[in-house]
Parts: structure tokens; sequence; C-alpha cells
């Protein structure tokens, strides 16, 4: 039975060097390139517009809808106007969750550098957007409006250091989610396979298994929207 980490082993796939750099290229940007070839055509095929609203149509209008009502809910109207990028965000990750879980393929957001890339964009993103609005009053971030000034030293560390660990904390949970999730599919997978005709009970478990980890790739996406959707909050808000 093949090794559960095996399915996260990156391999190229074409090998490009430039100037002792290795940009080659792997699994992982072949899954990029699938997830975000699959979004675009559902989305390119959603939005044509048809009077009586057909299957695709309509899964489509329920993702603009969904991010559209996560944005305003969390950010506010004026988040609206970065709605193209929380949508590109969230349609990349579901569907690169969602096609991960398909026995052959790669979930690329099972690697922490992936993750990280994401929630680090997220991160600098909303901290351009805080300084440019609101000048060196965006430190206010750091210091609740109202708290003593003598509780600076005490509460200035604290809300610095829960700042600086969003874009960690916000790849850990998405990453970890995923990669525990496939881990745990493909031990099942390998009992049904080793134990053969007496593989049915361990079968019995990997069905319900499967669609929980469906479910999961949903969550896990929208979580890390939701939560960059409250990250804008502050940075158009403040407090």
């Amino acid at each position: 039975m093949a090794s559960p980490t095996e399915q996260f082993q990156i391999q190229k796939i074409l090998h490009v060097d430039i100037g002792g750099l290795d940009l080659s290229f792997t699994n992982s940007s072949l899954f990029m390139v699938i997830a975000a070839g699959v979004a675009s055509a559902v989305l390119f095929f959603g939005a044509r517009g048809a009077l009586v609203p057909g299957r695709v149509q309509s899964f489509a209008e329920m993702l603009y809808e969904l991010v559209a009502n996560m944005i305003r809910d969390n950010a506010g109207k004026e988040g609206m106007k970065y709605f193209p990028f929380i949508f590109t965000l969230f349609i990349f990750i579901l569907f690169g969750n969602v096609i991960g879980i398909i026995p052959g393929t790669f979930t690329f957001t099972s690697h922490i550098i992936v993750t990280f890339a994401l929630a680090f964009v997220v991160f600098l993103g909303v901290t351009v957007i805080g300084f440019a609005r609101h000048g060196a009053g965006y430190l206010r971030m750091f210091f609740p409006h109202g708290a003593p000034l003598w509780t600076a030293v005490i509460l200035v560390p604290v809300e610095l250091i829960s700042y600086l660990s969003r874009p960690i904390s916000l790849s850990v949970r998405l990453f970890a989610n995923m990669t525990v999730g496939h881990v745990l599919l493909k031990v099942i997978g390998g009992f049904v396979i080793a134990l053969g005709i007496g593989g049915i009970v361990p079968f019995a478990f990997l069905v319900p298994l499967t669609l929980l980890e469906l479910f999961i790739a949903v969550l896990q996406a929208y979580i890390f929207t939701i939560l960059s959707c409250v990250y804008l909050h502050d940075a158009l808000h403040l407090h």
C-alpha cells in the first residue's frame, strides 16, 4: 500500500532553470492551471444570460451572490470595489479543493507554500488599503479606541502580534484541513484495496468520508474568503 503522504509529492513535468532559479512546471502548477481553467469555463458558460437559466448558469449566479453577500455583510458596501479579487480568490481555492478530491489528481492547497502565498497576498493587500485609506491613522489598529494610555505597553505588542499572525493562521487552517482529510481518505482507501472482498467495511466508511471531505473543501474556501473580508473590513473601517 502506497504511503498516504505520497500524494503530496511535487513532481516536475517540465524542467525550467533560469540563472540557477528553478522555475519548473510541476504537478502542482498543472492543477492550478486546471482549476483556473475549469472555473473560467464554468463562469464563461454561466454568464451567457439565458432567459431560462440552466444548471451551470444557476451555479455561477449562486457563487456570485454568495461572495457578494459575504463582502457586503463583512466589509460593507465599500468593500464591493474589491469584489473581483475576493471572488477570484474564492473560486480558485474552491475549485482547487474540490478537484483535488478526485482520485489521481493533485491538491495544491495541501501545500503550505501555496496557502501562505495566498494568505500573504491578502495580508499585504489589506495593509496597503489600510494605509492608503487612513494614512498613519491606520496604526490605531494596534491600540483600541478608548483604552487607557498606560495599557499601550501591553495592548500594542499583543495587537501587533495578532495582526502579523494573520497570514500564518489563515494559511495553516486551509493547509491542515486539506492535508489531514486527504491522508485519511488515502488510508481508508488503502484498506479497501488491501482487504479485497473484506474491504466492504472500510468502503462503507469511505463513501460518507468522501462526502465529508467535499463539505470541508467547500467550507474551507468559504472560511478563507470570509476571513479575508473581515480583514478588509478592518482596513476600511478600522476596529
